[in-house]
C-alpha cells in the first residue's frame, strides 16, 4: 500500500495532508525516516511514527472503554461531553463509532469500533447479545421483584416481553442482571415496571467479554480473542 494512503487509513487526515507529512519528514518505518512519496509500504507487523509518536498499523479497530458517568454517546451531544472527546483525533478521524449506546449516568463497558460488519452483528436485534449490569436500586430490592424480572416484564411502547438473566442479589440495594434485548432505558424500566428504581447503572460484560481492568476514562485495544468474546453468547 503506498505511505500516503495508508497514513490516511490510520486517520491522519486528507491524502494531500498525509503527502505533506512525509515531505515534512515527520513517517518513520521500523526507525527509517521516509520521504519518498511513491513508497509502498508490507502493513503486515507495521510499526511506523509520526512527530516521534509510535504506533501500529491496524486494519480495523476495536475498543473497550471504561465508560465514566457524564458522557454521552453520540458525535453531536445534547446536555454533556461526548465520550468521543477521550480519544485522539486520528481514531475519531478514522470513523469511530459505539457500538450501541450508554445513558450518559451510566458507568462500564462500551465497545467502539470503525468495523461496520462487527458493530451491525453485535446491535442486530436478531442477534441478542447477553449483557451484564450491576444495579444500585434506590428502594430495597425485594424477593418478589427478583422473581418478576425473571419472568419477565412489559414495558410501555414496546413488543414482548423483557426477561431478565442470572439474576443475583448482591446486597439490598444492588443486583447483577443479563438482559439480551437492548431497547431504550431497557434496565431502568424494567426496574421501573417491577416496582424500585435504579440509582445508578454499570456494565461489566457483553457477550463473554468482561470489562478489562481499567479506570473509568480509559480504553484498550482489544487482541482477536477478546474481539471473539465479546460476539459470543447471542443467538444469530
Amino acid at each position: 500500500m503506498l505511505l500516503e494512503k495508508m497514513l490516511q487509513s490510520q486517520g491522519f487526515g486528507s491524502r494531500k495532508h498525509c503527502q505533506q507529512l512525509i515531505k515534512n519528514g515527520a513517517i518513520c518505518i521500523q526507525g527509517e525516516l521516509q520521504t519518498d512519496l511513491k513508497l509502498r509500504v508490507n502493513l503486515e507487523n507495521l510499526h511506523f511514527s509520526v512527530f516521534g509518536e509510535d504506533y501500529i498499523y491496524r486494519e480495523k479497530v476495536y475498543i473497550a472503554l471504561n465508560k465514566p458517568q457524564g458522557f454521552e454517546c453520540s458525535h453531536q451531544p445534547q446536555h454533556h461531553q461526548s465520550v468521543f472527546h477521550l480519544f485522539p483525533d486520528t481514531l475519531r478521524e478514522r470513523g469511530l463509532a459505539a457500538v450501541g449506546r450508554l445513558d450518559q449516568d451510566t458507568t462500564g463497558l462500551l465497545l467502539l469500533t470503525d468495523d461496520g460488519q462487527f458493530l451491525h452483528g453485535l446491535t442486530h436485534p436478531k442477534r441478542h447479545v447477553p449483557k451484564v449490569y450491576h444495579v444500585t436500586t434506590v428502594d430495597p430490592i425485594s424477593e418478589q421483584q427478583l422473581i418478576a424480572l425473571e419472568k419477565g416484564v412489559e414495558l410501555h411502547h414496546e413488543k414482548g416481553i423483557f426477561v431478565a438473566t442470572e439474576v443475583q442479589l448482591l446486597n439490598e440495594h444492588q443486583l447483577s442482571m443479563t438482559i439480551h434485548q437492548g431497547v431504550y432505558h431497557q434496565v431502568k424500566r424494567m426496574l421501573a415496571a417491577v416496582g424500585n428504581k435504579v440509582e445508578s447503572l454499570h456494565r461489566q460484560r457483553i457477550g463473554l467479554l468482561d470489562l478489562p481492568e481499567l479506570e473509568q476514562g480509559e480504553w484498550i485495544y482489544l487482541d482477536p480473542q477478546q474481539v471473539m468474546a465479546a460476539q459470543q453468547g447471542g443467538n444469530s
